[in-house]
């Protein structure tokens, strides 16, 4: 019991700091969304040191997941989907990391990491800098991609994946940055948010072949 109290404390406190940012920045709304967005990577590792077991953490993930398919269609807590632009992006993201616990919550919480930060720090940031830096940019699908924005996101994953990747195998590997390259290009497609869903999934299972096995 006590193991899900800590993870609703944090989850608690990720919220709060995105209420108060808002309170005192009304027309920043994508930067609260993305500090959710951020804010929720840390929560696998805190799991996994805790030693949630897999079927409690898919209980857990499944009832977010459902509460956030509520909030979707009421708009229970508007902060979660206060964003200008038609999204499914917060049920993709709850979806693709129930399913990233399914596959390698005990098989390979390497790999479920992996695509999780990416999507959580790569892709948060990719938004934030995208947004907040003027940089050659260009349209796939409808959707907005920046220069620096994918400069941001092939950074971060690689970052990730050579720092996670390195507590395996102690060394430099090709395919560190061949993770990070395809999980920048699937981030260009983020037409209804799909990204949350693709990016994610696809990174970790490209670092459990190339990497784990």
């Amino acid at each position: 019991m006590l193991k899900f109290i800590i993870v609703l404390l944090y989850l608690f406190s990720i919220f709060l700091i995105s209420i108060v940012f808002k309170k005192f920045n009304e027309n920043s709304r994508e930067i609260v969304r993305k500090i959710i967005h951020i804010g929720i990577g840390p929560l696998i590792p805190i799991a996994q040191f805790l030693k949630i077991d897999q079927n409690s953490a898919l209980i857990f993930t499944g009832i977010v997941s459902f509460m956030v398919f509520i909030n979707y269609t009421y708009k229970l807590l508007p902060t979660i989907e206060d964003i200008e632009r038609k999204s499914y992006g917060t049920l993709f993201y709850c979806l693709s990391l129930f399913i990233l616990i399914y596959l390698f919550w005990d098989k390979d919480p390497y790999a479920l990491i992996t695509g999780f930060f990416i999507m959580t720090f790569g892709d948060g940031l990719a938004g934030l800098i995208g947004k907040s830096i003027n940089s050659k940019s260009w349209v796939l699908f409808n959707q907005k991609k920046s220069l620096f924005g994918t400069i941001t996101m092939l950074l971060t994953s690689l970052i990730v994946v050579c720092s996670i990747g390195y507590t395996q195998q102690s060394g430099l590997n090709l395919n560190y940055f061949t993770i990070a390259f395809f999980a920048t290009l699937l981030e260009q497609f983020s037409v209804l948010g799909i990204d949350n869903f693709i990016v994610p999934i696809s990174s970790a299972l490209f670092f459990n072949f190339f990497i784990t096995n």
